[in-house]
């Protein structure tokens, strides 16, 4: 399958997680640190079985891998990007709060530009410049 098609399929789910999970927060009266962590608990029993027959690859990874994991999926993108996403969903409409919350496409090019030696191009910067013209023109009263 295309990366492509990958990408679109993870819009996909987060957007009607994203739906959901909102929706379970206000039924249920709940804090986002609990919705995130009855997430994060059912995330784990399912992706620990599906990754179970690889499991032996994190031996042979590397420390310095498993840190960039722990740190950069773990701790900012698991843990404090995801609680602060919980927190907005609980704070305001998803209209307001998704397509701020989903630039991490943008923030995520910056960073391959700045430290990851990725190609700059006018249609990359063309790119951006669209996706936070988009942003204001959904987030702006």
């Amino acid at each position: 399958m295309k990366p492509q098609l990958f990408a679109l399929l993870t819009a996909l789910a987060w957007g009607v997680g994203g739906y959901f999970e909102k929706k379970g927060l206000y039924m249920g009266n709940l804090s986002p640190q609990v919705g995130i962590t009855i997430r994060t608990a059912v995330a784990l029993v399912i992706l620990g079985i599906v990754s179970y027959p690889e499991w032996n690859q994190i031996p042979s990874a590397g420390s310095k891998a498993l840190i960039y994991l722990v740190i950069g999926g773990g701790i900012v993108a698991g843990s404090a990007g995801m609680l602060c996403y919980y927190l907005a969903i609980k704070g305001a409409s998803l209209g307001k709060v998704m397509p701020i919350a989903f630039t991490s496409p943008l923030f995520g090019v910056l960073m391959g530009l700045w430290l990851g030696g990725e190609p700059f191009s006018l249609k990359i910067m063309l790119g951006m410049v669209l996706t936070v013209a988009g942003i204001i023109f959904l987030t702006i009263g």
